[in-house]
């Protein structure tokens, strides 16, 4: 399994077969319908961005939802001003973002450690604010950015694509990206999902990657055999708001809406939980930390008192009372209680996060299959004797 993973064709073809078939293998989870999927998938790609920055250099970045929300804001002008195909949105989406990230990385790496972390929080705090106030004609402020059936759409006028009752969908040259639009809108953001991950893989198995590595290992030392660290963390900051700019568009993508909260403090705290839970620094975890995080949000934010009581009903009255006392805290809007003690177990338990914990497994099984080989192997020998 690790020379597999040293390939990356083989790596590729299995990451590939696993996404494509999540509507199979999340089946018996209850986690195979379309909405929680792009989920997994959009967010996927943010995570993956997110720790070619922090997980590579070890910049940690409090204000990346900065590029989600700007990335969100232009897909939906793209909407609003050229054409309902999702192409044009996504493409200008990256693009902006990219902007607002070399604009802002300029700026905050002038600084490392923890004053890095509170510029970029700062910046985002900012950007959350302007969004709110200052720039309510392009942001529609606390109502958010929508389509209105006066949207002068340009391209689809041009090309001839014509709306008369209702507002139009998202759509790719047809193919409806919307989640009530069956499995189309998944499978596209699917396949942006293995694109960004092979770019990755390509960026942590490059010379770039390496000199990244080198900076989170000792910057200092490098600095003082005279390379020049800035460059390359400026870029990796670009491509890191690009990716966060390429989720959000996907976002607008699925529903054509762009509001401030996707800027917000606690939208690039998840982002960081979700590196941090899966293993930072790793190709796989952020993903699984992603998944994990976008799954218990959709199980746990969905139970009350009463299903709880019926989840509970097999135990006795005394019993049963006593448990969904404990648990109701924990579900509903108080979700992230439940997200906050499992982020806690692991980092006390397993600091690599989910793929530390995997690695530990798989190292047990493989010591238990070499001490079973021994074994046979020593039995054997001793019936030849």
């Amino acid at each position: 399994m690790k020379g597999l993973m040293q390939n990356n064709l083989a790596m590729m073809v299995l990451f590939s077969i696993v996404v494509l078939s999540a509507p199979i293998w999340a089946n018996p989870i209850g986690a195979n319908y379309p909405d929680l999927l792009q989920k997994f998938a959009i967010f996927g790609i943010f995570a993956i961005g997110y720790n070619l920055l922090f997980g590579l250099t070890g910049y940690l970045s409090f204000g990346h939802a900065t590029f989600l929300g700007v990335g969100s804001y232009t897909a939906v002008w793209s909407f609003k001003l050229l054409s309902m195909n999702i192409i044009p949105a996504i493409l200008l989406a990256i693009i902006v973002s990219g902007i607002f990230a070399l604009i802002i990385g300029f700026l905050s790496l002038r600084r490392s450690g923890i004053y890095f972390s509170i510029l970029t929080l700062a910046f985002a705090q900012m950007a959350y604010s302007l969004a709110y106030s200052v720039l309510t004609p392009i942001t529609n402020g606390e109502t958010g950015l929508q389509l209105t059936q006066q949207d002068p759409r340009y391209l689809d006028v041009l090309a001839g694509v014509v709306v008369e009752d209702g507002l139009p969908s998202t759509n790719l040259f047809g193919m409806l990206m919307k989640a009530n639009g069956g499995y189309s809108g998944f499978y596209f953001a699917a396949l942006i999902l293995i694109l960004s991950f092979y770019i990755s893989l390509k960026i942590f198995r490059s010379p770039f990657g390496l000199k990244l590595k080198a900076i989170k290992s000792n910057q200092t030392r490098m600095k003082y055999t005279g390379f020049n660290t800035k460059p390359y963390l400026l870029t990796a900051f670009v491509i890191s708001g690009m990716y966060a700019g390429l989720a959000g568009g996907l976002l607008a993508s699925i529903d054509p809406l762009a509001g401030a909260e996707r800027m917000q403090w606690t939208a690039s705290g998840e982002v960081v939980l979700m590196t941090i839970l899966g293993g930072s620094g790793t190709l796989v975890g952020p993903l699984l930390g992603a998944g994990v995080i976008k799954y218990f949000e959709n199980i746990f934010s969905a139970l009350n008192q009463a299903e709880l009581i019926e989840v509970f009903s097999f135990m006795p009255e005394f019993l049963q009372n006593i448990l969904v006392f404990i648990c109701t805290p924990f579900v509903g809007e108080g979700w992230h209680l439940t997200l906050g003690a499992i982020f806690m177990l692991v980092v006390i338990f397993l600091p690599g996060g989910i793929i530390e914990g995997l690695q530990r497994v798989s190292g047990y099984i493989r010591r238990l299959v070499g001490f079973d080989k021994e074994q046979v192997n020593k039995e054997s020998k001793e019936e030849r004797a």
